[in-house]
């Protein structure tokens, strides 16, 4: 089937419409399916239960913005909001189903198979989709066109990126140089000659008759008065118009834009798990923690009495951490050591260490020495996945020499870690282990969802509970 350029952008509101009906579809026909294997008929209560569904999904969907355009947004981020709005909606459903007093009328088996295969589902369509616009852009259909005003390495950055990533869809068209621009910079222009498509006229020609889909900006935040400027002569057009300032390439920490009264602010350092998020996190860790209990109760007994027959001193070792927001906290951990210093000056334990006792070895090479944290997890002061927890002298050592190091107490210290799985676990023996340590736990603050806690704690029984720097 040949795909006219334009046809999806042309017709998208329609599509947005048949995405809602076949998430509808897929919702009441995986209920089909499961009460059919179930061995049971589609009643009346379930028929309502599911309709009931599809009109929840689709208001919920819309609130998280579920049927905008995915383009430059990553397919993690999609699903993770497609799992969001289904797990609200079930939710609900148990909710309604309680308070009206018909929750005996719902098989369990039912509604957790259902939950399981419409998620199925909806993340498999999903996936279909996303392949098709992928191999539509690869091919020059379905395409934006777009420019971007100014010549500097951030814009030259961008464009690169874009010309990198031709499943994003976005033809650039090139860079437009702005008065006042160095054309010899750097000798910018010398080896990037290619990009350069002409001047700003050219670029604002180009909009006015529809050309450009996508403009950005590429000034610096100083620039403020030509950036005012070039929008108001970019409102005579219809494209859409981003703002590239000089603050692309710093660490930026979960960016978004945020309204106080007539005021615009833009947040530089901030917190992932804020308002629902928080909701899902403390859900997701109260589950984990307490199935975890449960199945490993028998082993923490045998390992607390492996503790206090192997070596004199106490089952469990608590130091002070520092923990959300910076905030200190008391974590617990089975006693691997025959000392327990928890002072202002702490050596970390290395390899063939004298303190730790024979049984402390083995605890610590399996991280087993970990699991009393189940109870800080509990307890609300730690999370099953996050930046593991510093001693107090660690974080006092390296937040001078480390750039970036108390953003990681943007949220909670977890018992395991993104940086962990990724083999940056025991004695940073080195400045530049710390410096990784740090890297990887800023990445998973800024990638942060619930997917990827799933993704992380699946990997953490092979990668994270065993490593060669664990000792």
């Amino acid at each position: 089937m040949v795909v006219q350029q334009g046809w999806i952008r042309t017709h998208q509101s329609d599509l947005a419409a048949v995405y809602r009906l076949l998430d509808g579809a897929l919702i009441l026909g995986a209920l089909m399916i499961c009460t059919f294997c179930a061995g049971q008929e589609l009643s009346k209560d379930w028929l309502i239960a599911g309709l009931t569904a599809v009109v929840l999904f689709a208001f919920i969907g819309e609130s998280l913005e579920l049927y905008r355009s995915w383009r430059t947004d990553s397919f993690r981020n999609m699903l993770s909001t497609t799992a969001l709005a289904w797990s609200l909606v079930c939710l609900l459903l148990l909710l309604m189903a309680y308070f009206a007093a018909r929750g005996s009328t719902y098989s369990r088996l039912i509604v957790g198979s259902w939950f399981c295969l419409t998620l199925i589902c909806l993340a498999l369509w999903r996936y279909a989709l996303r392949r098709a616009l992928t191999y539509l852009r690869i091919h020059d259909h379905n395409t934006r066109a777009a420019a971007i005003l100014g010549f500097n390495e951030a814009a030259l950055k961008l464009a690169r990126e874009l010309q990198q990533n031709p499943q994003l869809g976005i033809r650039l068209n090139g860079i437009y140089r702005l008065p006042g621009d160095d054309s010899n910079a750097d000798g910018i222009s010398l080896k990037h000659n290619a990009l350069l498509a002409g001047e700003l006229e050219q670029a604002l020609e180009a909009a006015r008759r529809g050309k450009l889909d996508l403009i950005y900006i590429a000034l610096p935040i100083s620039e403020a008065k030509h950036i005012g400027q070039l929008l108001s002569a970019l409102a005579d057009t219809t494209a859409t118009v981003f703002l590239l300032p000089d603050i692309f390439g710093s660490n930026l920490l979960r960016t978004r834009w945020q309204h106080i009264g007539g005021s615009v602010v833009l947040s530089i350092y901030d917190s992932p798990i804020q308002g629902i998020n928080s909701w899902l996190k403390r859900l997701e860790d109260l589950a984990v923690s307490t199935l975890a209990l449960v199945l490993l109760s028998p082993l923490m007994l045998l390992i607390a009495l492996g503790v206090k027959i192997t070596s004199p001193g106490p089952i469990f070792f608590k130091q002070r951490r520092y923990g959300l927001n910076g905030l200190t906290i008391d974590v617990w951990k089975f006693r691997s050591m025959t000392c327990t210093e928890d002072g202002t000056n702490i050596r970390q334990a290395s390899r063939d260490d004298a303190r730790v006792t024979p049984f402390g070895r083995f605890l610590r090479c399996t991280s087993l020495d970990e699991l009393p944290q189940l109870f800080n997890v509990l307890g609300g002061s730690m999370s099953i996945v996050g930046p593991r927890p510093h001693a107090i002298a660690h974080n006092e050592q390296y937040r001078s020499i480390v750039s970036g190091y108390m953003l990681r107490h943007k949220v909670k210290p977890g018992i395991t870690g993104w940086a962990q799985i990724n083999g940056w676990r025991g004695e940073t023996d080195t400045l530049e282990k710390m410096h990784k340590r740090i890297e990887h736990d800023l990445d998973y603050i800024r990638n942060w969802s619930i997917l990827l806690d799933i993704y992380i704690l699946c990997l953490t029984v092979v990668r994270g509970f065993v490593g060669k720097n664990a000792y």
